[in-house]
């Protein structure tokens, strides 16, 4: 029996991406006050079979989020500037520089800093538990100082009222309302299937899974957090899925308020024009038919 697609999206520069199962669509402000809705089919890779296994699909998901999500922000930019749509795009080389950058910058800020900062309190706080539960304090602290910082900045407040803006959209769509801006206005901008809640369950999983690995010598403790984190970004993904879909659980009600939290520093209420932008990149994707899966 088909059920109704979970679409979901990704604020960019002046504008939105919404994805569904096949395609995806960017709206994107132009400088001349216009909406352009651009649909592009999505890479077939991460719908074979196997790649839809639990687990598995956790991670995969990550890095096609990655590859798209660059992809977006890139053709975004380009466009809110005036450029013209045939103008260069990132090359196959320059996409993997670009994702290998900042990957390495995440595991640094996320994973070596935190497990090297644990390490030097061996003396004081000792035991797998001990050491696990203190990097796991240490890497949500940095990750919740690093989205304090930078939702501080003016121009990614406004890509973040456009996340917000995303959301609202989305909530829409599901409530089975027609996709107005005054319809999209009344709902929140927080949503329990956000990236944000994602990376905040990926920290949390992180704790409990790095627990079973050893702490010595320091190189294999950093070795081991890079080799688990497709692991812990598999079981965070299906912990996400699972609330998702059971929100009228009392219990799971209480579960997604840290995300929802936390997603009040990365998202900002939206005007009626970003609600515009948003539910511009809903229609399109929609109108390529995938309201099943």
């Amino acid at each position: 029996m088909s059920r109704p697609v979970q679409y979901g999206g990704q604020a960019v520069i002046e504008g939105v991406m919404m994805r569904g199962p096949q395609e995806s669509a960017i709206a994107v402000r132009l400088p001349n006050g216009e909406i352009e809705v651009t649909r592009s089919k999505l890479n077939t890779w991460s719908s074979k079979s196997i790649m839809k296994l639990p687990l598995i699909r956790g991670f995969v998901a990550l890095v096609d989020s990655l590859v798209l999500g660059t992809r977006s922000l890139t053709f975004s930019a380009n466009r809110s500037m005036g450029e013209e749509k045939d103008g260069k795009e990132l090359g196959f080389w320059e996409m993997a520089l670009t994702i290998g950058v900042a990957f390495a910058l995440g595991l640094l800020l996320f994973v070596g800093l935190p497990t090297g900062a644990a390490h030097l309190f061996q003396a004081r706080v000792v035991g797998a538990v001990g050491q696990n539960l203190l990097e796991g304090a240490i890497r949500l602290v940095i990750f919740f100082l690093y989205i304090l910082l930078i939702s501080r900045l003016k121009d990614i407040q406004r890509v973040f009222q456009y996340h917000g803006a995303e959301h609202k959209a989305i909530f829409t769509y599901e409530a089975g309302k027609d996709l107005t801006i005054e319809n999209a206005r009344s709902f929140s901008r927080l949503h329990p299937r956000c990236g944000t809640s994602f990376l905040l369950i990926v920290v949390i999983v992180s704790v409990f899974v790095f627990a079973f690995v050893g702490l010595y010598p320091l190189w294999w403790r950093l070795l081991s957090r890079m080799l688990l984190m497709p692991l812990v970004a598999g079981i965070a993904y299906e912990v996400l899925k699972f609330s998702s879909r059971n929100l009228e659980s009392p219990w799971m009600q209480w579960f997604i308020v840290p995300g929802l939290l936390l997603q009040k520093l990365t998202t900002r209420e939206p005007d009626d024009a970003q609600l515009e932008v948003a539910l511009a990149a809903l229609k399109g994707v929609l109108d390529s038919g995938q309201e099943l899966s």
